[in-house]
């Protein structure tokens, strides 16, 4: 009698952002015998990368990194992927523009998939999976345009996205029999009640809340700071700690070429310790209060007395007639000063960003 051939293992990867989404995508998909392993792409943007890490605020808040967190609740290999520079281009010239903020959602989605399809291509898996759900995201995910990404990334009907698949045309992997069609879901529209009631069948009762995706950058708050930023400088280009710094303090527009970041709280503070050797420094020695980084230079001394008064006003001295602070240079050279506080309306509005 002739041996059965043993059937190949079929490998899929899936594009893990830390949300329940993903998560429950992965599962659908090993339910179904397929060998699933994880990519998250860094792109810098992403919420839980810092602000919830640093803010005393957040202490309650469980410090972790929800897409390592899922990996390892499904017992899959995740893959971290560095993709900084490469995404510049994807935020600067987004060929179908950004969503309400400064989010170029379309872009992203397809930037990541094609970025899958070749790590498939280069570790010999089978196909790709998402956890998109249609009409789930004004921009990326609506049924329109989720062809597109699959065009434009290269990856056609290589992409699976098993929580909506029953809504979608049929998939390569669920013509040839890998998948069964009848095991994945036709979840729709901006209500995340299916999700949450396959979450409670499969007992994952500990996962990430949405708010607009992990993504820094649909954020209305942090989307001004970057426009300001990128008004303010001669091209929009930057580094990881530009978008890195955006996330922390108040930040104060005295002038196009001088910005004051003051902390907020002592998290922050202990954070922005760290960046003293990128940027002049300014903080109360006579009373607490907070760390102050100058991001350009001081034009004037009436640039410098302005700023040395309104970060004595955001310190324990602001109803004090007098406040002592030290300016430190990059070099480590310091100078203090002793300055009246600002007055709360003296604070111009146009100085907030």
């Amino acid at each position: 009698m002739k041996p059965q051939a043993v059937e190949k293992q079929r490998k899929a990867v899936a594009l893990i952002s830390g949300g329940l989404d993903s998560m429950l995508a992965v599962k659908v998909i090993q339910e179904q015998g397929i060998h699933v392993e994880g990519i998250n792409f860094f792109t810098g943007f992403c919420v839980e990368g810092h602000t919830h890490a640093v803010r005393k605020k957040h202490k309650d808040k469980q410090k972790r990194n929800n897409a390592l967190w899922v990996a390892e609740q499904l017992g899959i290999k995740l893959h971290i992927i560095d993709v900084v520079e490469e995404y510049k281009d994807i935020l600067l010239n987004p060929v179908h523009g950004y969503g309400k903020n400064i989010n170029p959602c379309l872009d992203c989605k397809t930037f990541m998939v094609k970025k899958a399809v070749e790590w498939i291509k280069e570790n010999n898996f089978d196909f790709i999976i998402t956890g998109e759900v249609v009409g789930q995201r004004p921009m990326s995910q609506r049924k329109e345009t989720m062809p597109i990404v699959a065009k434009d990334s290269g990856s056609d009907d290589l992409l699976v996205r098993p929580l909506c698949a029953q809504q979608l045309p049929a998939t390569l992997p669920e013509r040839e029999g890998w998948l069964d069609r009848n095991k994945m879901y036709d979840f729709s529209g901006r209500t995340r009640k299916p999700q949450m009631a396959l979450a409670e069948q499969y007992g994952f009762d500990d996962y990430a809340q949405p708010a607009g995706g992990c993504c820094m950058l649909t954020d209305e708050n942090y989307a001004v700071k970057l426009r300001d930023m990128w008004d303010n400088r001669p091209s929009r280009e930057y580094e990881l700690d530009d978008i890195i710094m955006l996330k922390m303090g108040r930040h104060f527009r005295l002038a196009p070429h001088l910005k004051l970041i003051i902390g907020r709280e002592e998290g922050e503070n202990n954070f922005m310790q760290g960046y003293k050797r990128l940027f002049v420094s300014i903080f109360p020695t006579s009373h607490p209060g907070a760390l102050c980084l100058v991001d350009g230079e001081f034009k004037s001394d009436a640039e410098l007395q302005q700023a040395l008064a309104l970060v004595a006003r955001y310190s324990q001295g602001k109803n004090a007639p007098e406040v002592t602070l030290n300016v430190r240079q990059m070099d480590g050279t310091e100078q203090e000063y002793s300055i009246t506080p600002m007055a709360a309306a003296d604070i111009k509005s146009e100085w907030i960003v």
